[in-house]
């Protein structure tokens, strides 16, 4: 066992460990979440590296016996100050940590896990209100997808038929998890049969507006999606649709994402 360890790493979260020193919870490149110890004072080099959001090369110290990581260096390249200068940065780019730490670092996808994650924070570094918000729930939605549990908008999971053109309206089903049309095996009959809070309990609309900027989502990097605008209640569907798709995967839902 390699008891001095090199990684890409992403600090997540950096909390107090006793009088001086600090616990992170790092993202790896290589082996996922990490949580190590940095030792010394307020003013040590290395303690002022280690701050939530910086991301570089870490140099640790493991020790087997005691299921222990000690930071000995951290070389930071991105150190992305602009998050910490804006209120609507700070709480997009905690959104974005904490849901990496509920899903236990994206499990096994730990290269684009990674890449999704810095990709995501160096966006918001210069993002506005809006561009937070956008790239945001851009992120929500293909965390989504590295967790496996992104729905389908281009194809009926029920009956596999492709959707009926850009315009139509799909609904995606809380109890299934999965993105149906409302034709399929009398679905439409079962939306039309409930109304008010039991029909918004069962099913979410992702219409027009909704479904063609998630559908952006998918393929513009986070750099782009925060120009990408659409109507304000194609946006609502939207967010709601990032919200309650992750929020299924992780079995809840986080404060954080309420934006």
């Amino acid at each position: 066992m390699n008891r001095t360890p090199t990684y890409n790493a992403l600090i997540l979260r950096a909390r107090p460990s006793g009088e001086s020193n600090r616990e992170l919870t790092l993202l790896t490149a290589e082996e996922g979440l990490i949580r190590a110890t940095v030792f010394g004072g307020p003013k040590s080099r290395l303690r002022a590296h280690a701050a939530p959001y910086h991301q570089g090369t870490a140099w640790l110290y493991r020790n087997p016996a005691k299921d222990f990581f000690k930071v000995t260096d951290f070389d930071v390249q991105s150190w992305r100050l602009g998050i910490r200068e804006d209120y609507d940065r700070a709480m997009a780019a905690s959104a974005v940590a904490e849901t990496i730490l509920a899903s236990h670092g994206g499990g096994a996808e730990r290269g684009p896990a990674f890449a999704l994650a810095g990709d995501t924070l160096d966006a918001l570094e210069g993002a506005d209100r809006d561009g937070c918000r956008r790239i945001a729930a851009q992120f929500l939605w293909n965390w989504a997808d590295i967790l496996g549990a992104r729905p389908d908008l281009r194809r009926c999971a029920a009956c596999g038929r492709e959707f009926p053109g850009a315009e139509a309206t799909l609904w995606y089903s809380r109890r299934e998890a999965q993105a149906v049309c409302p034709s399929c095996s009398g679905l439409d009959e079962d939306i039309r049969a409930l109304t008010g809070a039991a029909r918004a309990a069962e099913f979410l609309p992702a219409g027009p507006g909704a479904r063609r900027w998630l559908l952006a989502a998918e393929s513009l990097g986070p750099g782009r999606i925060g120009r990408v605008g659409t109507d304000r209640a194609s946006w609502r569907e939207a967010k709601a649709l990032c919200a309650a798709v992750l929020g299924a995967a992780l079995g809840k839902q986080l404060a954080s994402w309420d934006w």
